[in-house]
């Protein structure tokens, strides 16, 4: 009876280890589902991801280029005003150089200020100051005006 009840017991056994194995064969296919369906949806995912860095991308693009219009609009106004300012500066500094308004147009007040001083000091002979300045004024381009002296900051001459 003890080989009976061995080749019982490893029929049992064997049918157990075909059961586990089928067992883990349908887990291993639940498995492999799941992770396809995760994938997938990772995928989905990543796609909707993309799409919308394109988007951004695209509106930062746009942004930009709106930021440089802008910027170029306001150079070219900027030079635009320097060309006034050029003009009435030189004038004024020929005509009435010596009392240095064409300084305070320029916003350099203290230059204006030491323009003055000196015209008194010298009786009226510090004006020939204002009339070289504006001759040198009207005789630069209008983008070497503005760079030298309402960027630039230059004072003198």
């Amino acid at each position: 009876m003890s080989d009976e009840n061995n080749e019982n017991l490893g029929d049992d056994l064997k049918d157990k280890a075909k059961d586990a194995m089928d067992s883990v064969g349908e887990k291993a296919s639940e498995m492999k589902k799941e992770a396809k369906e995760a994938f997938e949806g990772a995928k989905e995912k990543a796609s909707e991801f993309a799409d919308e860095a394109k988007e951004t991308a695209s509106e930062f693009k746009e942004e930009a280029k709106e930021t440089f219009n802008d910027m170029k609009e306001s150079w070219n106004e900027a030079t635009n005003n320097g060309e006034n300012k050029k003009l009435i500066a030189g004038i004024l500094a020929i005509v009435i150089g010596s009392l240095g308004i064409h300084k305070f147009i320029l916003g350099y007040t203290q230059e204006g200020i030491i323009q003055i001083v000196i015209t008194i000091v010298t009786c009226g002979l510090g004006g020939i100051i204002g009339l070289i300045e504006g001759i040198i004024y009207l005789t630069k381009s209008d983008e070497e005006f503005y760079q030298t002296y309402q960027v630039g900051k230059k004072g003198w001459f």
